[in-house]
């Protein structure tokens, strides 16, 4: 089964076509990249597959079901983590962990927030307040928080943005690993070697279009290119 099917998705606003006729699927349990500079698109279609933001024309389908007619249904299947994402403050990593699971549940709360604290791997530091926490610590919290609910599929908006080099690891590793548990992941970057150790595949966007995917290797091979940066600048130039 197709985990996303996205067909000639088009996505207008008002005078400016950020996404133009892209096309593409990606398989259950896989790592799926979308990459490309600034105002490439990538943040509009991970909304869209999110159900926050309406299609102009064309088809999104999320595990079989429409992004526009049968978004609620859609929303307790997905977890969603955008780059901006926050955390509030005056709330302990457990509390604030128990406060989005009851969203989910009202029966197992407790299981879910442990789950959530084993995936976050923040030690004695999850009964503090979230106010104290580092970058790192905050968007493995929300890492967390995205994957606790076990998803059929996350959608990861730049999951390691301004990330130090041990966390960026660590996010990377929870990202594998909810793999491993049955979820499959759509993510955007714009560290192109991070996506590079972590897709199986990925496309390429510049200007809203697709101009090139495939996996990592594949890419590298037919572009002769030893990172997917080069493969792009050559996609590009």
């Amino acid at each position: 089964m197709v985990a996303v099917e996205v067909r000639d998705l088009v996505k207008k606003y008002r005078d400016t076509i950020a996404v133009r006729g892209v096309s593409f699927d990606v398989k259950n349990g896989e790592i799926f990249g979308i990459i490309g500079p600034n105002g490439a698109g990538k943040t509009t279609i991970l909304r869209i597959l999110s159900t926050l933001l309406k299609v102009t024309s064309g088809s999104v389908k999320i595990l079989g079901y429409d992004v526009e007619r049968e978004a609620a249904r859609i929303r307790k299947l997905i977890g969603y983590l955008p780059e901006d994402a926050g955390a509030y403050g005056n709330l302990t990593g457990r509390e604030y962990l128990r406060f989005i699971a009851n969203f989910f549940t009202k029966e197992k709360v407790d299981e879910m927030v442990d789950r959530g604290v084993s995936i976050a791997k923040l030690g004695g530091r999850i009964d503090d307040k979230i106010e104290s926490y580092s970058k790192g610590m905050k968007r493995r919290l929300l890492i967390g928080r995205t994957l606790m609910s076990n998803p059929r599929l996350a959608i990861l908006d730049e999951p390691t943005a301004g990330l130090d080099v041990q966390n960026a690891q660590e996010v990377r590793r929870i990202i594998k690993d909810s793999v491993r548990n049955g979820t499959t992941v759509v993510l955007s970057s714009h560290n192109m070697l991070e996506v590079e150790y972590l897709c199986d595949r990925i496309i390429l966007l510049n200007m809203g279009v697709i101009v090139e995917e495939g996996s990592p290797s594949g890419l590298m091979e037919r572009y002769q290119a030893k990172n997917i940066e080069e493969v792009f600048m050559s996609v590009v130039s």
